[in-house]
């Protein structure tokens, strides 16, 4: 059931035309300041991919992708969820090196997906993966990556602020790391996403670090897969939505899985039968280069961005009755 609540005097900094034209050049905008910190190439990617590779991202493991048979092939393919997996394997394919990257337009559909103010069963984002060295596997490449992320998105920003003076978002270029365990340290009685919420609020940028693995208290602070991240080193990117008085997040990354750390995660996760997948019988023969990868949320960024309070200001998806006629009562032009 759709949660969607529009902000009492909300009104668009923006037009519908330059909404859409803001919508462009900051894509383009931000892709070019993202290669440029990350060094990555553009590459094309699947929206479908075989089910039996094992290349789909499971996400919580409990999501149903759009799946259907091919009439020439009969191969069942399935609708992706996002690319986490397959860029790894593309890495591999096209010789890249240590130091290299790639990104890509990733198109998705999570039908099972809570739809809200920032959630839609249609996703875009960039997905992203570059091959990093043993020496790299470590908390602070990671915190570094981040950084060089935030510095795109800000660059992007100051950018669009000058060709479009009616935006007024804020943007924090320093970022605060904190992990799963120590917000829940700091905010016990508070839910995940509560605990959020209110550490954002207060540092506006924000990375939250190691999600997927079980806290102190016996639950997770969010699911993760157990074949892409690491645990120990990966998180999400979020910022202070100031038009929602909530956190954003607008990127879920990692240093990805090795062997070893793709062996524990399965076993803890009751996933062992995923071993005989191609793409896990890779990693955990050490076929695949070591990566640090992820996906930033091109609706999201751009909702951020222009200060929208519904990511269908942003996207053209489908939305439920009630959806619809809460964001007509506000005057709130879905696309």
């Amino acid at each position: 059931m759709s949660s969607t609540y529009i902000p009492v005097g909300y009104k668009s900094k923006l037009s519908l035309y330059d909404t859409q034209m803001a919508i462009g050049t900051l894509k383009r905008v931000f892709e070019h300041n993202l290669c440029q910190e990350l060094n990555l190439k553009r590459v094309s990617a699947p929206i479908l991919v075989d089910s039996q590779s094992g290349l789909n991202d499971n996400l919580n493991g409990v999501e149903r992708p759009v799946c259907f048979d091919t009439k020439e092939s009969g191969i069942k393919a399935e609708v992706v969820h996002s690319l986490a997996k397959w860029k790894r394997l593309a890495l591999y394919r096209y010789g890249f090196h240590a130091g290299e990257g790639l990104y890509t337009d990733m198109n998705a559909i999570r039908r099972d997906e809570d739809m809200d103010n920032i959630h839609s069963i249609y996703v875009d984002q960039w997905d992203w993966e570059k091959v990093i060295t043993r020496e790299d596997r470590n908390m602070n490449f990671l915190k570094r990556t981040v950084k060089s992320i935030i510095t795109a998105i800000a660059d992007t920003y100051d950018i669009m602020k000058d060709m479009f003076p009616a935006l007024d978002t804020d943007i924090d270029r320093q970022v605060s790391f904190v992990t799963s365990q120590e917000l829940e340290d700091m905010y016990p009685d508070l839910l995940p996403k509560e605990r959020e919420d209110k550490y954002v609020r207060e540092h506006h940028t924000a990375f939250i670090m190691q999600i997927g693995k079980l806290l102190k208290s016996g639950k997770r602070h969010d699911g993760r897969a157990p074949d892409y991240d690491d645990w120990e080193m990966n998180g999400d990117i979020l910022v202070y939505n100031k038009i929602l008085d909530q956190a954003l997040e607008i990127s879920s990354m990692g240093i990805r899985v090795d062997s070893r750390s793709l062996d524990r995660q399965l076993k803890i996760s009751g996933c062992d039968d995923r071993r005989n997948l191609m793409f896990h019988k890779m990693l955990l023969n050490n076929e695949l280069p070591l990566t640090i990868g992820g996906g930033i949320g091109q609706s999201r960024l751009c909702m951020f961005m222009l200060g929208k309070a519904h990511i269908g200001e942003i996207q053209v998806s489908l939305w439920d009755k009630d959806t619809q006629k809460i964001c007509q009562d506000a005057q709130v032009i879905l696309l």
